[in-house]
């Protein structure tokens, strides 16, 4: 294209240029923005947002400051912001040390410990190996059960062979071992969970690169807790804008908690599962509190996610707002990299606002691509799915694969495309506040 240099022409290009660099400082904006409530969530003092520490009514606290400084009301009589409600959880909140031949293991890296694991204190405990494919019928295990228990330590070989042929899995496994120490080794990536009930067993799962091929002796000392119910307070945060139409609501949703600490020295950040999260649910209140739509916005910060989806059930079986005044609720989860755009559970069971999705990406270009998916019970969507609510759970796609681990720290997140999935979130929500 060719353009001629006069002062009309000086003037198109001053006016272009201008645009361009909104452009620019807007998605730098952003950015910045979810990057600083990353950074704020994942940092040590956040304990992983979990239950040693009290590091969940930490992040708690935060998302309603955060929520109350943009302008968001409370939904409540009362106007609280926080919806408590309590479950027993397992906790490692101090010692949790192994070494295996006086090598000691990273612990997080290395090896991490049965989320249900009991407490136990071994010092040179002798290391006997466990072939599990020798066991060949329910009999024999029992009878190999049954042999367990002393100073040792037990290296469980064969585990996976030995779950398919007793039609089992792991977590069954590890509830039928008796009281002691046992490690498995795993080949590939190790994730970490949260148990709400405590097993008679430790068991220590590690990096099958990092032990030594000929074990002899360790030292393990794993210090558990389990918190009962009554002593472990969760809170969801609930917040909204209030639109001309006050009792019908578009609804945003994330996590804020996460796994929290194994042991005093070791934390897991939790930024792409759900910090980044979190950090879209504000971005997404702060935009709305500055522009308000045709429906009232609400805006859930759940806890207990990661305990299986307890915070969202809670709130389904306890509703603060009418759950048949929703006229669409969106739950975010992972959003640190959408390099190859984003996934969209409930795609199938909801054609019309996946369509609707769709044409609004077209229409701008801020993805490469958004995928479909079916049903699924992997998010806080699913309880509101289940009671009738219509809602999509929608995910990023790309980064390094770090989840559920020490490795997913803020630092690990490159957000590509992140800025043009805001984008979307936010038209995607002006288009539910009008007929579609």
């Amino acid at each position: 294209m060719i353009l001629f240099w006069n002062m009309n022409s000086k003037k198109y290009l001053l006016v272009m240029m201008c645009v361009l660099l909104h452009g620019v400082l807007y998605a730098q904006q952003e950015k910045r923005f979810l990057k600083h409530h990353i950074s704020i969530l994942t940092e040590p003092a956040m304990e992983g947002r979990g239950y040693v520490h009290k590091g969940n009514e930490k992040a708690a606290k935060y998302v309603v400051k955060n929520m109350k400084n943009y302008g968001l009301l409370s939904v409540m009589p009362d106007s609280a912001y926080l919806q408590s409600y309590y479950f027993a959880v397992n906790t490692f909140p101090d010692e949790v040390f192994v070494s295996i031949n006086k090598k000691v293991l990273a612990t997080g890296a290395d090896y991490i410990v049965d989320a249900g694991s009991s407490s136990i204190n071994i010092e040179r405990g002798r290391v006997k190996m466990i072939n599990l494919n020798k066991v060949k019928d329910t009999t024999q295990w029992n009878t190999m059960k049954a042999s367990f228990g002393g100073n040792h330590i037990y290296w469980l070989k064969g585990v996976d062979s030995f779950n398919k042929r007793m039609h089992t899995g792991m977590r069954h496994l590890a509830k039928e071992l008796p009281a002691g120490c046992y490690i498995v080794p795993v080949h590939g990536k190790m994730t970490w969970t949260v148990a709400t009930e405590q097993i008679p067993a430790t068991i220590i799962y590690t990096e099958d690169t990092v032990m030594p091929h000929y074990p002899r002796r360790g030292n393990v000392r794993i210090h558990a807790a389990m918190l009962p119910q009554n002593k472990n307070r969760n809170e969801n945060v609930i917040a909204c804008v209030p639109g001309a139409v006050k009792d019908s609501f578009v609804v945003f949703t994330a996590h804020y908690d996460h796994l929290g600490r194994m042991g005093s020295n070791t934390y897991f950040p939790g930024a792409s599962d759900n910090a980044s999260g979190t950090a879209m649910l504000l971005y997404l209140a702060n935009y709305f509190s500055n522009s308000p739509q045709h429906y009232t916005m609400v805006f859930i910060a759940f806890s207990g996610e990661e305990a299986g989806l307890l915070g969202s059930d809670y709130f389904v079986q306890h509703p603060l707002i009418p759950l048949d005044h929703i006229r669409f609720l969106t739950n975010i989860d992972i959003m640190g990299d959408a390099t190859d755009g984003v996934t969209v559970v409930n795609a199938t069971e909801f054609p019309k606002e996946f369509s609707l999705l769709q044409r609004l990406n077209s229409a701008s270009g801020y993805l490469p691509q958004i995928k479909s998916r079916g049903k699924a019970a992997n998010s806080d969507h699913y309880h509101f799915t289940e009671a009738g609510v219509p809602s999509f759970f929608i995910y990023s796609n790309g980064g390094k694969g770090y989840y559920h681990d020490v490795f997913d720290t803020g630092a690990s997140l490159p957000f590509t495309n992140i800025e043009a999935a805001a984008k979307l979130f936010v038209a995607f929500a002006k288009a539910l506040n009008k007929p579609y």
